[in-house]
């Protein structure tokens, strides 16, 4: 039987929360921020870790300084921008903050990065499209990007036509993850969990239409089961309150959900993917677990403004494979459990295109209203 949603073609989606984003623009206006105690800048139950945090507030205060000053084109032009549409402590967020460095240096440059999450992400887009095609403002996005179209009523930009796409660098692992006061110790109790109690137990998602609402979408269509949608404003709030059982469950990127995971506050029941990951080979894939119609992953990839030369986008390709290839940096993407796969420009345009028309089928199949 089809779950309740699917069933009446329209998805169930409870007002959001977005604890934290207020206090943050405080963090990016004023350097005194920097002393502040943690929870006057975040939620009270933020589970970042404190130097996360600080690396974040003093990235914001950083982007900020440059702008305010008023530095010369020569200056600005040693600087490289990253523009994440995505909140600190995300699995784009990750994999951008353990390369970043690496690249500003194959660049010859120093890099800034900079997360303007909102909309889903569409904020951070629309200020990487409004940015002048010279090179010294990239952005890292997600499966987010080519969704857009399909949840977002007159959105302002196209999302492939807007853009250059640079190249697709790795691929994320995704893991359903549960409070761990639930009492579901595997995915099989968790779905007859679900099936016991329609409506009972909602999910939280980084934000309405994004990769981590309609991978839970997924689940529920093959699982015939029924959870109501609580959408947050980027994924720090939202694995909060998964962690303090606000929220039952969710689909989290793995490199981004691995500490609490490790620490007992939510439990991995499956990797939906065709093999394990090694930075968490206990949590068994969803063939293993019982349900092997689930299959989904993220990924991450670099663009640029509209009308970015070629010969600036093949120096930047460059630059990534050499930075993704680093002793370094592939260490770190293992820790994390990223798969590197550096494209070219040429393939990660074709790679959007065909994202483009595969979310379209998924969010018209899952009942999601544009809004």
């Amino acid at each position: 039987m089809k779950s309740q949603d699917f069933a009446s073609g329209r998805l169930q989606i409870s007002p959001g929360r977005s604890p934290g984003q207020r206090a943050l623009k405080t963090a990016r206006a004023s350097a005194s921020a920097l002393n502040c105690p943690s929870t006057s800048l975040f939620h009270p139950q933020n589970t970042m870790p404190q130097s996360s945090r600080r690396d974040f507030i003093q990235t914001s205060l950083v982007g900020t300084a440059l702008t305010a000053s008023g530095l010369s084109a020569e200056a600005q032009a040693n600087v490289l921008k990253l523009i994440l549409p995505v909140s600190a402590g995300s699995g784009v967020d990750g994999i951008v903050r353990a390369s970043s460095a690496q690249l500003g240096k194959a660049l010859g440059v120093s890099a800034v990065v900079e997360n303007q999450p909102g909309a889903g992400g569409i904020v951070g887009t629309q200020s990487l499209i409004r940015s002048a095609p010279d090179g010294n403002t990239l952005s890292f996005v997600s499966n987010n990007h080519v969704i857009y179209p399909s949840v977002t009523k007159n959105l302002s930009f196209d999302p492939i036509a807007d853009i250059t796409p640079i190249a697709v660098v790795a691929y994320t692992p995704l893991v359903l993850i549960v409070n761990a006061k639930l009492p579901a110790q595997n995915l099989k109790e968790f779905v007859a969990l679900l099936k016991a109690s329609p409506g009972k137990y909602n999910f939280a998602s980084s934000g309405n239409g994004t990769i981590l609402h309609l991978a839970p979408e997924l689940f529920k269509d093959v699982t015939g089961t029924f959870s109501t949608h609580i959408p947050y404003r980027g994924f720090a709030p939202m694995l909060q309150d998964i962690v303090a059982g606000q929220v039952d469950w969710g689909v989290a990127a793995l490199p981004a959900a691995l500490g609490q995971i490790k620490a007992g506050t939510v439990r991995g029941l499956c990797i939906p993917m065709a093999q394990r990951s090694a930075a968490a080979p206990d949590i068994p894939t969803s063939t293993e677990a019982g349900v092997p119609a689930y299959q989904i992953d993220a990924w991450i990839a670099c663009v640029g403004p509209k009308g970015l030369p070629a010969a600036t986008v093949q120096r930047i390709n460059a630059a990534i494979r050499s930075t993704f290839a680093s002793a370094e940096v592939r260490e770190a993407m293992a820790k994390q459990g990223n798969l590197v796969n550096v494209t070219s420009p040429e393939a990660a345009t074709e790679h959007f295109k065909k994202e483009l028309a595969r979310y379209a089928a998924l969010v018209k199949k899952a009942g999601v209203v544009p809004t």
